[in-house]
């Protein structure tokens, strides 16, 4: 059987998953680089004041944004992603549209489903680009950024995608906020599509805030996305490191859609230094060599260039891949492997009100600066994650969290463990955290049915990614014996696990002990059962 037999052309079926397990899936090339070559004018746009949004073409000129599709698709396409890249309400407000932009992406998503259904139901892919504004640098908040993002996606997924792809992604609390409202939509419309996500690394080999794609990787798996991947910023050549370290440790399929390698100025225009030849020549490399599935053009790219990785790439077998990813918190910098080969696990504890005086009068005097330098001290000291607990009796927790979160988020190397007794204390801290955080604490204080904390733990952590330290104690309080704490265990990892769809590797256990030294005979034996 030769290799072009031995996988079936992704377009005979319309499960967007499984063509990727079965072969190379090709992506389209770049929207911006066909719409330059098509001399458009102010009047293609609705007028000067809008000329340079190229979603509003949707409406203006469906006619145009149709045959870019197409012309992907003649070119061997399997996947052609919607012209609605700033679709939403960030990016769309600078034209004064924000109001229309589920009217802009239902457009988007109809034109490239027609095209689609026109060469043999191949697949669209709903396009949600990074936005302008970066929460991390509290530009913008994570709720509004998810919000315009739900927008955008009801209307892709009226106008009929087959998947959500979450693109160019340069800072993690927006790839968050852009998977979040997605799946916010997908409930809404009562239908489920798989995600796409993929970052930006810039030539420093980071993410524009100094993200390591470490980093990046634990975040979007933690976030459940179906495949993750790069796109944009450079060509393929400065993608190899990034993207053996994605096939090394990613539990999902990888897709890789460079740009046609890195631009220049000729002759007054922007041009890019990698020919067609040369770019299917290198991520046929991604395929063989590293075991990539999904493969397209961005910036720079055409129908010539998505004709010859079609060529090039849809014959290949991927190489079989044995990624062993390691469970792990990360910060907006650099993941911390849960098992250390030459430590035990650190966490900083003097950032918190409760047992660092020193912090929480730095808290109570509003003195946010020395409140993160004690971060920064148990970092330097080698704490592997640092504990920020701001609950004390007669403060707004999480208002105090909220403020925190913010200046910890960038300036504490570490990741973050949240520490509080209230979930929306958490909650007001993980929409500050682009990377992954862990929960302090879930227990059965209250039960394990619907509305109990231990339930909303595990809501907030399954939503934002983040890991859980689940305690035990029950409704009779903290277990004592051997069995009792078992029996307390299995069904807090029953509840995580089957009813809020939680990984084992997402949970801690603290099996708790009274220490000798409380002094009570009938605490004699907590070590010991402990």
């Amino acid at each position: 059987m030769s290799q072009v037999d031995a996988y079936p052309s992704p377009s005979t079926t319309r499960d967007y998953l499984a063509a990727v397990v079965a072969g190379v899936v090709i992506f389209d090339g770049a929207t911006g680089t066909w719409l330059q070559q098509a001399g458009l004018g102010p009047e293609d746009f609705g007028g000067p004041e809008l000329e340079g949004c190229n979603e509003v073409l949707n409406l203006t000129r469906p006619d145009l944004i149709a045959a870019m599709h197409r012309a992907y698709f003649e070119a061997g396409a399997d996947v052609t992603e919607t012209n609605t890249f700033g679709a939403f309400a960030v990016p769309l407000g600078e034209y004064g549209l924000e109001e229309r932009a589920y009217e802009i992406a239902a457009a988007g998503a109809a034109l490239a489903r027609a095209a689609a259904d026109e060469h043999g139901g191949r697949f669209v892919a709903g396009s949600l680009g990074p936005g302008t504004k970066l929460p991390s640098l509290g530009q913008i908040r994570y709720r509004d950024l998810r919000d315009a993002y739900e927008v955008e996606a009801a209307g892709l997924l009226d106008g009929g995608v087959d998947l959500v792809i979450v693109e160019t992604q340069f800072d993690l609390l927006a790839a968050k906020a852009a998977i979040n409202g997605a799946r916010r939509a997908m409930r809404a419309a009562g239908r489920e599509v798989p995600i796409q996500a993929q970052v930006t690394i810039e030539l420093t080999g980071r993410m524009l805030p100094g993200t390591e794609i470490g980093a990046a990787l634990t975040v979007l798996e933690s976030l459940g996305a179906d495949v993750i991947g790069l796109n944009c910023a450079t060509g393929p050549a400065e993608m190899y490191e990034p993207i053996r370290y994605l096939a090394a440790n990613s539990r999902v399929p990888v897709a890789c859609i460079p740009n046609a390698g890195l631009p220049h100025v000729a002759g007054g225009e922007m041009v890019y230094d990698l020919g067609a030849a040369e770019m299917a020549g290198h991520l046929a490399t991604f395929v063989e060599e590293f075991g990539v599935r999904v493969v397209g053009g961005c910036c720079g790219t055409t129908p010539e260039y998505v004709a010859e990785i079609a060529a090039r790439c849809r014959p290949l077998r991927p190489a079989a891949r044995r990624a062993e990813p390691a469970a792990a918190a990360t910060s907006i910098y650099s993941p911390v492997p849960f098992t250390q080969d030459a430590s035990f696990l650190i966490i900083g504890e003097r950032t918190n009100a409760n047992g660092s005086k020193a912090f929480r009068k730095a808290l109570l005097e509003g003195d946010l600066d020395r409140c993160v330098a004690i971060a920064q001290d148990q970092v330097a000291e080698s704490a592997h994650l640092v504990d920020l607990c701001v609950d004390y009796v007669g403060r707004d927790g999480a208002a105090d969290m909220d403020v925190l979160a913010a200046r910890f988020a960038t300036e504490v190397a570490a990741p973050v463990v949240l520490d509080s007794t209230e979930p929306p204390v958490m909650q007001a801290g993980l929409e500050r955290f682009g990377g992954r955080c862990v929960l302090n604490s879930a227990n059965l204080e209250d039960g394990d049915g619907p509305g109990s904390r231990a339930a909303r733990v595990f809501e907030l952590a399954r939503e934002h990614g983040a890991a859980v330290i689940c305690l035990l104690i029950d409704e009779e309080g903290q277990a004592r014996d051997a069995d009792w704490k078992l029996r307390v265990a299995k069904r807090l990892y029953h509840l995580a696990t089957e009813e809020h769809g939680l990984a084992p590797g997402d949970l801690m256990f603290d099996a708790l002990t009274f220490p000798l030294t409380t002094g009570g005979e009938d605490l004699r034996r907590d070590a010991m059962e402990t």
